[in-house]
């Protein structure tokens, strides 16, 4: 019985992730055919239509229906457009796992090294975004005039593209006299991650029925009372879904604060650096490792939160 329920969840989640392969392993071929054109004229191969000019003006599908024995050569480029998921694959190994068993994990050409410098922003930026969230959802609750106020500031807040605000945050900080790039990225990462904070905090301590509050009144309980023993239990639940956005928003901040700071250190530096020296394959382990490394925060809040409600008797 207990095979068939972890089948019955893997299952939909196994298919969808072949489809996902599927078809990035399709669409590896138009997008390096000319790539692979390339290389076979270098290596004296005939390819039609000859001329490099004339290649990258004709449609990618008629490129490979004239010239079918070259789509193979695409899926083993050293430096393709579209590499193939072994290839990533082979890249997030290499930078990480055979890193580590050899002794280098913290190396500087290790990705757990730039995961590290990531994670260790993006907590920092969590735990501030997160901070400013609760405090501003038990002000909006509690304060008619701080929800006219805040509240609307807050939604337009999201409305300012982070890849423009990010340079103002780093130039603003280094002429405070802010050393370092930590405390920038951290505040990048806190300015994503406070309002789904916010908002499920609100929506959260605001869920009590009024039958709920109206019978703490009949006990006389004041409103510190009704705080801590009705309204903040019943938003645990809403508050631990906004940390699984906010921690995941508060990575992708710290990424973005990376990319325009000129940093080295950080899967930021590394997309920007792979980008810059030409190595797609860097990129896209960069962007593989972020994504696990946002799985793995995502599942430990998870985790947290089945904790925290089995404690308050709310099941498993």
């Amino acid at each position: 019985m207990g095979v068939q329920i972890v089948l019955g969840r893997l299952l939909p989640v196994l298919t969808i992730l072949l489809a996902i392969v599927a078809l990035w392993y399709a669409a590896v071929a138009p997008m390096n055919i000319r790539q692979s054109l390339d290389m076979a004229e270098r290596a004296g191969a005939a390819v039609t239509p000859p001329d490099a000019r004339e290649r990258s003006n004709t449609s990618r599908w008629v490129l490979m229906a004239n010239n079918p024995g070259e789509i193979a050569r695409g899926y083993s480029l050293d430096r393709p457009r579209l590499p193939t998921p072994v290839q990533v694959g082979g890249e997030l190994w290499k930078t990480t796992g055979e890193m580590a068993l050899k002794g280098r994990a913290f190396s500087k050409r290790s990705l757990i090294y730039h995961g590290w410098i990531t994670l260790q922003s993006t907590l920092m930026g969590f735990a501030l975004g997160t901070l400013v969230g609760i405090l501003g959802a038990v002000g909006i609750v509690y304060s008619r005039t701080m929800e006219m106020s805040v509240m609307p500031w807050a939604i337009i807040s999201q409305t300012v593209p982070i890849v423009a605000l990010a340079p103002m945050i780093i130039i603003l900080s280094s002429q405070l006299g802010v050393e370092g790039r930590g405390l920038p990225k951290a505040i990048i990462s806190a300015y994503l991650c406070f309002f789904p904070v916010l908002v499920g905090m609100v929506k959260g301590l605001r869920s009590p029925g009024r039958e709920q509050l109206d019978l703490l009144q009949t006990y006389n309980a004041s409103g510190y009372d009704t705080f801590l023993k009705l309204r903040l239990p019943a938003s645990v639940p809403y508050l631990f879904t906004s940390l699984k956005i906010g921690i995941a928003a508060a990575l992708v901040g710290t990424i973005v604060g990376e990319l325009p700071t000129g940093a080295i250190s950080g899967l930021g530096a590394r997309i920007l650096i792979g980008d810059q020296f030409g190595t797609p394959l860097a990129i896209w382990a960069a962007l593989f490792a972020a994504a696990i490394l946002a799985g793995i925060l995502v599942t430990l809040i998870g985790w947290l939160q089945r904790k925290a409600m089995r404690r308050m008797g709310a099941g498993t």
